[in-house]
């Protein structure tokens, strides 16, 4: 995992922070036993996973993967194989 940058980006850490808070305000409402306090910390928790998605929209996310180099000894062998049939 050291070699990436999972989560290391503006909009990871806002999205995770937003849903923290609406975890904990959640939880306070479930120990105070409060029904619609513990709705409005769902709330937050899905706000935090939209605004951390439209971050990432406006490019604040990890750029997309590049795809991996493929091999040129595949192409080889098959060019080794197509001129000893011929």
């Amino acid at each position: 995992m050291a070699g990436s940058s999972h989560g290391h980006t503006p909009a990871a850490w806002t999205g995770v922070i937003i849903s923290f808070i609406g975890f904990c305000v959640a939880g306070a409402f479930v120990v105070m036993a409060e029904p619609v306090g513990f709705w409005a910390g769902m709330a937050v928790i899905v706000l935090g996973g939209v605004v951390g998605g439209i971050m990432r929209t406006m490019g604040l996310g990890a750029p997309k993967a590049e795809p991996l180099v493929r091999s040129e000894r595949p192409t080889a062998n098959r060019e080794a194989a197509a001129s000893s049939q011929s």
